[in-house]
């Protein structure tokens, strides 16, 4: 099954779609919190495609391997297969009730990124982690987003973009020398 991204998800409940009740999607991401229960359970998943993560609900007895998903820490990389149900009600506008969970990778219980907020101090110490946090998420997608549109602009307007090395002399310290 081809693979939809949380983004799209939103986008069709957003433009109206309504054949997005029922339908059967496979998402793949990160588990933002894990929590389970003796019969149920729910993932908050993030794939990176969009600031707002979704909720997935899986049960004792539809899945297979119900305890080693109840088990999963955050941060673990999960694949689900479920169909979407809308829920106008609830906090969330839609849910996945899985139908498969298949664990792609799992997380150490030390993991450093939890669902509190983290100061900017700490997530320095994280560096490959920080693109998994929304401050800097947002802050990634303003600066595509600007770079896209920077480049379009000269693109339409017939100039070429040239990326150029920096060739300069570096004379600190007496110790300048070409590179």
């Amino acid at each position: 099954m081809r693979r939809t991204a949380i983004r799209e998800l939103y986008k069709s409940l957003k433009a109206g779609d309504e054949s997005l009740a029922g339908r059967h999607v496979t998402v793949c991401g990160w588990a933002r919190t894990v929590r389970a229960s003796n019969a149920i359970g729910f993932i908050e998943l993030n794939d990176g495609s969009y600031f707002t993560s979704l909720q997935v609900v899986f049960e004792n007895g539809k899945i297979d391997n119900y305890s080693e998903i109840a088990a999963l820490n955050v941060g673990a990389a999960v694949c689900v297969e479920g169909e979407v149900v809308v829920t106008p009600n609830a906090r969330q506008p839609f849910e996945i009730h899985a139908s498969r969970v298949d664990v792609e990778g799992t997380s150490a219980p030390d993991y450093p990124l939890q669902k509190k907020k983290h100061s900017l101090e700490f997530l320095r110490t994280i560096a490959h982690l920080r693109p998994r946090t929304n401050t800097f998420s947002a802050a990634f997608r303003i600066r595509s987003a600007a770079a896209y549109s920077i480049h379009k602009f000269f693109q339409e307007r017939g100039f070429v973009y040239a990326h150029t090395p920096i060739i300069s002399c570096s004379d600190c310290e007496g110790a300048g020398e070409m590179f």
